[in-house]
């Protein structure tokens, strides 16, 4: 028996067949969350990732934020720091990193909630900010869809959508130009290479549709030569748009 069946009991299936030594795995999950590793992984920008996203709040719409899945390393604790009094909304489908989330920012401010990304409890339009951070990477092509349209449906209109992630195909990045390099990367994060070619903005826009909403690029920040972006949408009423163009 593969091991990995032994965490398929209400786990995404791809979050179990590829990642349960990453994150469902007890042992695994106290290896990762220590800083060293969490750097190294993301060959040493995890803090300038992190700080760049923690950044944008300076310009984020004032209200409820939902991070959306649990994160190694601090950027939790600090995104808890910096809202105060504020709630911050954590959702994860996996209650040991809920478990470690709450060990690190125990705080009555911090609102854990288990859910499946793809599919979220909450109501329409009640959040103001959704965070994603290094998400989207982990998704084959029809998770990150449904995961995309339930951040428009309970994003409200003049909110934002804040993803960190690995920026678009760095074709001349050295990373990628290597194919040793590459091909472990894509090995180890099989649904990478369908992110390299996914036009976010246009995924966004086709899930915001329904919901009469539309999402524009407020800024866009690349790091480490473009191997990585983090980017901020706003939410914009539809509605009003076509409203308008009459």
């Amino acid at each position: 028996m593969k091991i990995y069946r032994y965490f398929l009991d209400g786990m995404p299936w791809y979050l179990a067949k590829h990642y349960w030594w990453a994150y469902l795995w007890p042992s695994a999950v106290w290896f990762f969350d220590h800083q060293p590793v969490i750097n190294a992984i993301l060959f040493f920008q995890y803090h300038k990732l992190m700080q760049t996203t923690l950044n944008c709040f300076q310009t984020t719409p004032n209200g409820r934020v939902l991070q959306l899945t649990c994160v190694y390393g601090c950027l939790t604790p600090k995104l808890n720091e910096i809202l105060g009094k504020q709630a911050l909304h954590l959702t994860d489908v996996a209650e040991v990193q809920l478990h470690l989330a709450r060990s690190k920012s125990q705080t009555l401010t911090l609102r854990p909630t288990r859910m499946n990304a793809e599919q979220l409890g909450y109501k329409n339009n009640v959040f103001h900010t959704v965070v994603l951070f290094f998400l989207l990477h982990e998704m084959p092509h029809e998770a990150r869809v449904r995961t995309l349209s339930e951040c428009m449906r309970v994003l409200a209109p003049g909110g934002s959508l804040l993803i960190t992630e690995y920026a678009p195909q760095p074709v001349r990045h050295w990373l990628y130009r290597l194919p040793f390099c590459r091909w472990i990367l894509t090995s180890l994060e099989p649904f990478l290479d369908s992110l390299w070619h996914e036009d976010i903005e246009a995924l966004l826009n086709e899930s915001a549709n329904p919901f009469d909403k539309r999402v524009e690029v407020i800024s866009q920040h690349h790091i480490f030569f473009s191997f990585y972006s983090v980017t901020e949408y706003r939410v914009i009423d539809g509605s009003i748009e076509r409203f308008d163009d009459l």
